[in-house]
């Protein structure tokens, strides 16, 4: 089966070709990109479109890489041998399984999402190298190994916090993420929003695409944050023509917390349209 898409994901024709190379070369999918362009819930459509189970892995800046394989918990097993608990004498009880495990025992080929690598310490990634090249790991405590059934097809993303090292790199298919041009948003808009006016729509892409070009912004404001501002337009009513004035003064334009994200940022445009103003 190939990945093409689903009613709820716009995939562009490059998206869906790193997916299918990934999965044709058994290679884990590297996917960098913007916040908010659609790299977490691309695991999640997969997964859908080509029926596999998806196992979710959400990388913390203490993560380690044990902690998706398996843990050990010791305290619990010390806990129930003070308390005279028989379960203690198997210590097979106590190992908690990890989504890398729970995707290599799983009847059928799984999807692993591995969410935000780059959150995480910088050996972080090549403490995995061993298991994604042999799709295999030891588990220490009961001196057993764990093969993966079935090889399950591994989606990491990455927001560029930080760089990954280039043995991980070398193992991985990459794909970046480009911001959508006007048109594909126009997609993805009509897929949440399908019967949002045409009118309105022109305008609030409008709107979004002259605060994304403004320079110096310190955060430009993504897919995810247009559609929560589009959601709020619709709920609050407000008319496309408040989204156009031709009145500077009025050229932030409403709602505009859902787009600008600090303090900076909105001061930034603010004065960017005081100078249109007095320039005119």
């Amino acid at each position: 089966m190939r990945f093409t898409g689903t009613e709820a994901y716009v995939a562009t024709d490059d998206l869906m070709m790193a997916v299918n190379a990934s999965i044709t070369l058994e290679r884990p999918l590297l996917i960098k990109g913007e916040p908010g362009t659609g790299k977490t819930m691309l695991a999640q459509e997969v997964a859908k479109a080509l029926g596999r189970p998806l196992l979710q892995w959400h990388v913390k800046s203490t993560s380690k890489a044990q902690h998706g394989l398996y843990e050990y918990d010791a305290v619990s097993r010390l806990r129930d041998s003070q308390l005279g608990d028989g379960r203690v004498h198997d210590i097979a009880n106590y190992i908690r399984r990890g989504p890398m495990w729970d995707a290599f025992e799983s009847g059928t080929p799984a999807v692993l999402l591995i969410d935000e690598i780059d959150k995480a310490d910088i050996e972080f990634p090549n403490d995995l190298l061993r298991e994604l090249d042999r799709m295999e790991f030891h588990v220490h405590e009961t001196q057993s190994t764990v093969v993966a059934k079935h090889r399950p097809a591994i989606i990491i993303t990455s927001n560029n916090e930080k760089d990954l090292p280039d043995a991980f790199l070398r193992r991985c298919f990459f794909h970046y993420i480009r911001f959508p041009d006007r048109d594909t948003m126009e997609r993805i808009v009509d897929v949440h929003y399908p019967g949002l006016k045409k009118t309105l729509l022109a305008e609030a892409l409008n709107a979004f695409f002259e605060i994304r070009d403004v320079p110096g912004l310190k955060k430009k404001p993504s897919t995810s944050e247009l559609l929560d501002w589009l959601k709020l337009l619709v709920a609050e009513d407000i008319p496309p023509e408040a989204l156009h004035a031709k009145d500077n003064a009025k050229a932030i334009p409403p709602l505009h917390g859902a787009l600008l994200k600090n303090e900076q940022d909105v001061h930034l445009f603010e004065r960017l349209v005081f100078m249109s103003r007095r320039a005119r």
